[in-house]
């Protein structure tokens, strides 16, 4: 790690994740190299292995920062609003993840591979930054589906979760796979990431024997 003060290895760390971002929005996973995510900084490709051993390391750290992000809206949720139904609970849900498509794009990834090849100490800040998404979820459903116990919740949670990494294959759909799935004869039909995620968490807080 080079010298410098806390602020500032913070300060390039930020940097380095914020180039890759943009470089994700116009490429793909495999075509973007530590060489062109450094091409977009204000300093070497070189520099960039004083923070991040792996391009994998850098997607990581994105992730991470999604996931925060994620944290902080279900968070508003909870401080915005003394009581919803689960209707408008589905529906404020789906908003948070509407929001953070990045979140959603990253997350359709192969995760093994970005995992495996990040040093251990990058990992564990990812996973605390995912069990925190985790539990405020289980705070929202604490604060407004009281009569949800603690395996109701946990039932909510490991069907959402899972869902959601797969929502972005569906949410964006190229011409090119609309015409292979119309040459298929696959009948599909579009639908937002909020649809979708509302669709998900309507049906599960149903589940739980209340309105939908």
């Amino acid at each position: 790690m080079p010298k410098g003060s806390e602020e500032l290895t913070n300060a390039r760390k930020e940097e380095i994740i914020n180039a890759c971002a943009r470089l994700y929005e116009t490429m793909g996973f495999k075509d973007i190299t530590i060489k062109e995510i450094g091409n977009v900084t204000s300093f070497t490709r070189t520099s960039i292995y004083n923070y991040f051993n792996t391009k994998e390391e850098i997607f990581l750290a994105l992730l991470q920062k999604e996931y925060e992000r994620w944290v902080e809206d279900l968070e508003k949720v909870i401080e915005g609003n003394e009581t919803l139904d689960h209707s408008r609970l589905a529906g404020a849900l789906a908003r948070t993840l509407e929001k953070r498509e990045l979140l959603l794009k990253i997350m359709s990834m192969n995760h093994f591979d970005m995992e495996k090849n990040s040093r251990m100490e990058n990992l564990v800040e990812f996973k605390t930054a995912y069990g925190r998404s985790i539990d405020a979820v289980d705070q929202v459903l604490k604060k407004f589906c009281p009569q949800m116990d603690e395996n109701s919740r946990q039932d909510f949670i490991y069907a959402f979760f899972p869902f959601i990494y797969g929502i972005y294959p569906y949410a964006s759909v190229t011409d090119k796979q609309r015409a292979a799935m119309e040459k298929a004869g696959i009948g599909f039909r579009y639908m937002s990431i909020y649809e979708m995620a509302y669709m998900c968490a309507a049906r599960l807080l149903a589940a739980d024997g209340k309105e939908l």
